[in-house]
């Protein structure tokens, strides 16, 4: 696709539509890179509108003049999917943060894109009510990027992911109309699912401008459990055996012992490591404090069947936050230890245990080193590749072969090559693995229909 150069007279005229604006200097690079490695794309420009008829007038814009227009949320994303890899509009809608609505009678809300997911949960709690997806990211990622990427978090396990809470969403087109994808409604069979559609597209088919949300009433009571293993594999066996006895947690997370220490470490938080290779997180919740401890017990009795070696009980606010701060933060810290890539695999719960153990394998082969992490519940673990005593050509060579190899095997354990962070920039190239000629074919009539001009953040998902 060949795009137009942004002139200063095109500038001025987007400058027209939106004043705030950003059009050069060092202010540019924040908006050309986000949480992916150290990859980094300047936009010629970068607009920050206020509401929809603005979005609406920027995106004609850059549909007859064939600018490429990159939407972008806080930049949490670990996919690449916001990078402006053509240069052009960047669109930030970081402005548009507004809750709109919030209706406790209909346990319903309807907020801006550019809401932090944090703010948006606080808000509704206080009402009783309860928004359940929780990235890693969520005291700084935006619901915007959430819907973009299907986001999911700890508590997907019990309550699902962004996908499964997305009522409605309006949404402006490349060519700047404006639409509804669905209803305000819990139940709707009126043709084809435009909003299911939208969930996950990446910015690649519209710019969301609103998102009406379900939400559930709020369980007051949680009761959250630390367990540590000899095994890695047995930690990753045990999370099967804890649904077998019984037990939907609300988060069953799963770390190795190196993630563990390298959050310890550079957080400098008072935790005590022995021999043990993993741990499980595993918490619990409910409308009565009495429901706890039955949950509570069968877990018990799930991780005695697994060589567990402790169990610690988080008895206050404080220990809870120091539990969950260790899990939440390892993705960051393995950023400041090492140039790193994170792979976003998920498989069948059942199979966990065997990704785990392949993965191992590979790191031997290849010469990487692997920390990994995540939502065990839902069979997604995130592994963390870390560059540090790889040569530039093994790492630039030699690398991706051992990626190619992991997502062959999720596919062969029922699983898939991203499981919530999106296909994005960096894992197009293996998209080939879970889908066919034909799977890309649909994919890419869709976008000639949504985006004839291929405006819309150009060079993710496929090519």
């Amino acid at each position: 696709m060949s795009y137009t150069r942004l002139t200063s007279e095109l500038a001025l005229e987007l400058q027209g539509i939106c004043a705030n604006s950003i059009a050069s200097g060092e202010e540019l690079l924040p908006y050309g890179r986000d949480y992916t490695e150290d990859l980094s794309f300047t936009p010629d420009i970068v607009l920050f509108p206020e509401n929809t008829q603005q979005v609406s007038q920027i995106a004609k814009f850059c549909n007859q003049h064939l600018l490429p227009l990159t939407c972008r949320g806080a930049g949490t994303g670990l996919s690449g999917g916001c990078l402006p890899v053509e240069g052009g509009v960047v669109m930030s809608l970081e402005k548009m943060n507004r809750i709109l609505k919030m209706d406790a009678v209909n346990y319903q809300a309807i907020v801006e894109p550019g809401v932090i997911n944090e703010t948006l949960q606080q808000a509704v709690q206080e009402l009783g009510m309860f928004y359940p997806p929780d990235p890693a990211s969520k005291g700084s990622c935006t619901l915007g990027g959430n819907v973009a990427h299907s986001s999911g978090g700890p508590r997907c396990v019990k309550y699902g992911t962004t996908r499964d809470y997305i009522l409605n969403l309006e949404v402006v087109l490349a060519n700047g109309d404006v639409i509804h994808t669905g209803a305000n409604v819990l139940k709707n069979s009126t043709g084809y699912n435009l909003t299911q559609l939208m969930i996950g597209s990446e910015g690649t088919l519209g710019i969301v401008t609103a998102i009406t949300v379900k939400l559930l009433p709020y369980p007051p009571y949680r009761s959250l459990l630390l367990a540590t293993f000899k095994s890695a594999s047995e930690a990753c066996a045990c999370v099967s055996s804890i649904f077998q006895a019984g037990v939907q947690p609300s988060a069953i997370e799963f770390m190795d012992r190196k993630g563990v220490a390298l959050s310890v470490r550079h957080q400098n938080i008072a935790f005590q490591q022995g021999d043990e290779a993993a741990y499980l997180l595993i918490e619990v919740d409910g409308f009565e404090e009495s429901e706890l401890m039955p949950q509570s017990e069968k877990v018990y009795e799930a991780l005695e069947k697994h060589g567990v070696i402790d169990v610690l009980l988080a008895e206050d606010s404080e220990t809870r936050e120091k539990f969950w701060k260790i899990r939440r933060s390892i993705g960051e810290v393995v950023k400041q230890h090492s140039i790193y890539k994170e792979e976003d695999t998920v498989v069948t719960r059942s199979y966990l245990p065997d990704l785990y153990e392949g993965v191992l394998k590979l790191s031997e082969q290849y010469g990487f080193e692997a920390v990994c992490y995540g939502h065990a519940g839902d069979g997604n673990l995130h592994v963390n590749i870390l560059k540090t005593n790889m040569s530039d050509e093994q790492w630039q060579n030699q690398l991706p072969e051992a990626i190619r190899e992991i997502f062959k095997m999720c596919k062969q354990y029922g699983g898939t090559i991203s499981g919530e962070h999106g296909i994005g920039l960096v894992q197009k190239s293996y998209m080939d693995i879970v889908m066919t000629e034909a799977h890309f074919e649909i994919m890419r009539g869709i976008k000639r229909s949504f985006d004839p001009n291929m405006i819309l953040n150009p060079g993710k998902i496929f090519a």
